[in-house]
This record gives C-alpha cells, sequence and structure tokens, in this order.
C-alpha cells in the first residue's frame, strides 16, 4: 500500500525535490510513499484567480480566502481515510505522539500550506481535521512545516527506514532525549571521546547512555519529562524504571561509603570478630558502647 502526501501551496516549486532525494526518494521509487502537489492559484477566483482578500474587521495584511483552499481539499481527499491538516502558529504543536498516529491510523495526509496573514478561519474549523504548528515561532509560510512533518510521519511507514529497531532508540519516542554520539577520532583538537566508550564494556557503556539521556532531557527538555507521565501510553515511559536503576545505585554506593552500624543485638549474634560499635570518653580514648 502506498502511503500519500497532498500538499496545497501557493509555491509548488518548493517541493520538486523533495519526492526525490535521500530515503524520501528511494521509498517513493519503491512505491511505499507518493506526492501530489497542488497549486493553489488555479482554484482561485474570477479572470485573475484570486486566492486572498482583505481581513473582516480590519488590521494589516491579507487573508487566504476560504473558496479556492477549500476547493483543493475537495479535489485532494481520496477517502475516509484521509486527514487534512492546517499549517498555522495558531495551531497545536507538532509532537512524534502525533506523528505515529497519522502513520499508522491513515492513508493520506493533506497539508494545506498558510501564507500572508492565515488562512481564513472557516477551513480550519469546519473543512480540516487539525490545525498544527512545528513550534513556538511564525514563519513566512507553511511549506517548511509542511515539509516537516512529511518527513517526521514518512520515516514512520515500514519499508522506508533500513532498521525499523532504530526507530524505537530515538529522541521522543521513550518519552526523553537521546544520548550523546560520538565516532572518530578519539582525540579531536583535545576533545576526547569519554572512555566508557571505548571501554568494550557493553553493560557499563548502556548505563552511561541512559544516564547522559537523563542529564539531557533534564538540561534541554524537562517538560518532556513531565509530558510522557500524563501522555497516554500502553505502559509507563521508560526513564522511569531507569532513574529507578539510578537511584537504587547512587544507594548501593552510600552504603559502601558509610555502612551502617550494627545495633547491639546484632553484634551479639555476630561474634567475637564483629565490629563493636565505639564512642569516644571526655579524655578522646575510645571505649566500648555504653549499655
Amino acid at each position: 500500500m502506498t502511503y500519500r502526501f497532498d500538499i496545497i501551496t501557493l509555491f509548488p516549486d518548493f517541493f520538486e525535490t523533495l519526492p526525490r532525494v535521500g530515503l524520501i526518494g528511494k521509498a517513493v521509487e519503491r512505491g511505499l510513499l507518493s506526492f501530489r502537489v497542488h497549486d493553489l492559484r488555479p482554484f482561485g477566483l474570477g479572470r485573475y484567480r484570486q486566492v486572498d482578500d482583505r481581513a473582516y474587521g480590519g488590521g494589516v495584511g491579507i487573508v487566504l480566502r476560504p473558496e479556492p483552499v477549500v476547493a483543493a481539499i475537495e479535489k485532494a481527499r481520496e477517502s475516509d481515510r484521509s486527514r487534512v491538516l492546517v499549517l498555522s502558529p495558531q495551531g497545536r504543536l507538532w509532537t512524534q505522539h502525533r506523528a505515529r498516529e497519522l502513520a499508522a491510523e491513515v492513508d493520506q495526509v493533506i497539508l494545506v500550506c498558510g501564507r500572508y496573514e492565515g488562512i481564513d478561519e472557516r477551513v480550519a474549523r469546519f473543512f480540516a481535521d487539525d490545525e498544527i504548528a512545528i513550534g513556538d515561532y511564525v514563519l513566512m509560510g507553511g511549506e517548511v512545516a509542511a515539509w516537516v512533518i512529511i518527513e517526521s510521519i514518512a520515516r514512520l511507514i515500514p519499508g522506508v527506514i533500513g532498521n525499523p529497531e532504530s526507530l524505537e532508540l530515538e529522541s521522543f519516542e521513550r518519552g526523553i532525549l537521546d544520548y550523546p554520539q560520538y565516532t572518530r577520532p578519539a582525540n579531536f583538537r583535545g576533545y576526547r571521546v569519554p572512555a566508557i566508550l571505548r571501554s568494550g564494556h557493553h553493560q557499563a557503556v548502556e548505563q552511561w547512555r541512559r544516564l547522559q539521556a537523563l542529564k539531557k532531557t533534564v538540561e534541554h527538555r524537562p517538560d518532556l519529562l513531565l509530558h510522557s507521565l500524563y501522555e497516554t501510553r500502553p505502559a509507563a515511559p521508560i526513564w522511569l524504571s531507569w532513574l529507578k536503576d539510578w537511584i537504587l545505585w547512587l544507594e548501593k554506593q552510600y552504603n559502601k561509603l558509610y555502612p551502617a552500624q550494627k545495633n547491639r543485638s546484632e553484634a551479639s549474634h555476630a561474634g567475637s570478630d564483629s565490629e563493636t560499635p565505639t564512642t569516644e570518653d571526655a579524655n578522646g580514648s575510645s571505649g566500648h558502647s555504653p549499655r
């Protein structure tokens, strides 16, 4: 089955290279993905194919009219397994979780690229399935955002990525950022690869990677830790078990540095070779603990 992307835009040339590069290009050649780019201008109104107009209520800038946009959506939509996404700074934040949903639940995604001051609100409210933003910033149009969404979904389509197991080890898939990666040379301008990665001790390397992933998430995206706790998942996020392991490890280290002293009942059963808690008297000499 081929997964289809339809892009509605005023700048179709922006997407000329998309179906031909990298893993996406190979997936297109193998029939896993397909693309259709719909130029919004031919759907425009009147002799001059008008697609925009001034906003009601006044204000700066112009807004894309609903008629040409909805006409393009209706032409592109193929079935009930299609989803229409309007790209807008006012939309919901795009996440890896949403990308997984669309990769698994539908066969076609239609992306509507906004321009100017945006798209008539009625398009997003009554003719689209969702309104999406890729971040807390404003772009000149939705084309870059569309490309981001296409790549995030396409790589989850079975067969597009060569090693599907690698998808499970990446940032956001487990509610946490990925651990740092290193390659040769081992020493680059005085900056060395962490020795643990060159130790050959696989268990220690795995523990180090877990710790670094937790550390980077706390430093860069602590919100992910809270979000993953409340996101609907079949099981608790993986970092919770990692955190538990590290707490137990730290507890063991503290117990080695500061071993717990035995009480009198334990000492009486330990034999003559057992350690007996002592205390110092007023003169500084030590003796047995008082009874």
